[in-house]
């Protein structure tokens, strides 16, 4: 099996728009005599299915405050939350095709080398699941490629339960410590159960030991590996710019949807009624029992046309005083409620 390290230059790629570019190239260009794995960590991030609308499923204000990124796969299934305390390993796997649908198998070496960490106790839950506990610290999936088989899982090695649920939690109105143990009671982490002397192993370390467990090498330097060329990385540029890293294929992807939203403010209760189309205000309607002394359609005129994104939104209100419409209420609380869920 052939590694291939989402690097550069020595150095982890975090970058999540790059480190799925990579993954991209790999799986349509990069065709060797043997399997592939590819294992890659990310910055902070909120991964989203490929049919998915991202205003629904993650707190955008939340995700701007914390430099949290937000990208979307090219493949089905849910949102989740990726960051660099915690390691994802992908396989493209040729001819063995018993192996499609078979999460047993693609788990087992994890689970023998996680063994040897000194966890017991690992168990297969559902279809593509690994508990400890009862609580999930692996999910996988996979899907055929080019005639491949391309999978992968991730290893919950010390998910920031905090952060999780915070950015995946659409309404922040309804964010409550009760939520945070929710997520608590479902997902788990593995350094808990680690063997004393692997408590204060790093995620780096452990990446590389899971590399060689998989690999079947006693060292790093042993692995059999594909070293992506100048060309290939001009390439995988491309793609991060033309896609992952680009607005419209993470947010604007989403063709139509309606959305309505109400919150009591001090200046009174302010309903906004948004039309999107691609990820911009196509239509919107802003009501209430606030007092304005200006017709508020001016506003929503200045919207229409606007990506729904903080800066965009800002840039469009920057020529009015907002006072004169919505009173004491600053141009970021505005924009920042129209990010949000609708209560309830």
């Amino acid at each position: 099996m052939y590694l291939i390290e989402s690097k550069r230059n020595g150095e982890w790629i975090l970058d999540p728009g790059l480190a799925m570019a990579l993954q991209e190239y790999v799986k349509d260009n990069v065709f060797l005599d043997g399997d592939i794995l590819l294992p890659y960590i990310m910055q902070p991030t909120i991964q989203i299915g490929k049919f998915q609308n991202a205003y629904e499923e993650v707190n955008q204000p939340y995700l701007d405050e914390n430099d949290i990124k937000i990208v979307r796969r090219e493949t089905g299934g849910g949102a989740i939350y990726l960051d660099d305390r915690n390691m994802n390993f992908s396989f493209l796997l040729k001819g063995d095709h018993n192996l499609y649908g078979n999460y047993t198998r693609l788990y087992d070496p994890a689970i023998q080398a996680l063994n040897k960490l000194g966890i017991e106790g690992l168990e297969q839950e559902g279809r593509n699941d690994l508990v400890l506990e009862g609580k999930k610290v692996s999910g996988a999936a996979m899907t055929l490629h080019n005639g491949r088989i391309y999978a992968g899982f991730s290893l919950l090695l010390d998910p920031d339960f905090e952060r999780m649920v915070l950015a995946l939690s659409p309404n922040q109105k309804k964010i409550s410590s009760h939520g945070i143990q929710s997520i608590r009671s479902r997902v788990g982490s593995i350094r808990p159960y680690l063997s004393p002397e692997y408590q204060e192993i790093t995620v780096e370390d452990f990446a590389e030991y899971m590399i060689c467990q998989l690999l079947g090498v006693s060292s790093i330097e042993d692995a059999k590996r594909y070293e992506l060329t100048a060309n290939d990385w001009e390439k995988i540029d491309q793609i991060a710019a033309e896609k992952y890293n680009n607005w419209d294929w993470n947010y604007g992807r989403f063709k139509e949807f309606e959305y309505q939203l109400t919150e009591r403010f001090p200046i009174g209760t302010v309903s906004i009624g948004i039309q999107a189309e691609h990820g911009k205000i196509a239509d919107i309607q802003i009501g209430g029992d606030f007092f304005s002394t200006k017709d508020i359609q001016e506003v929503e005129e200045m919207l229409i046309g606007s990506r729904l994104k903080k800066d965009d939104l800002l840039q469009a209100l920057m020529s009015i005083d907002l006072t004169n419409y919505l009173g004491n209420l600053t141009k970021e609380e505005f924009v920042r409620f129209i990010l949000s869920e609708k209560e309830g």
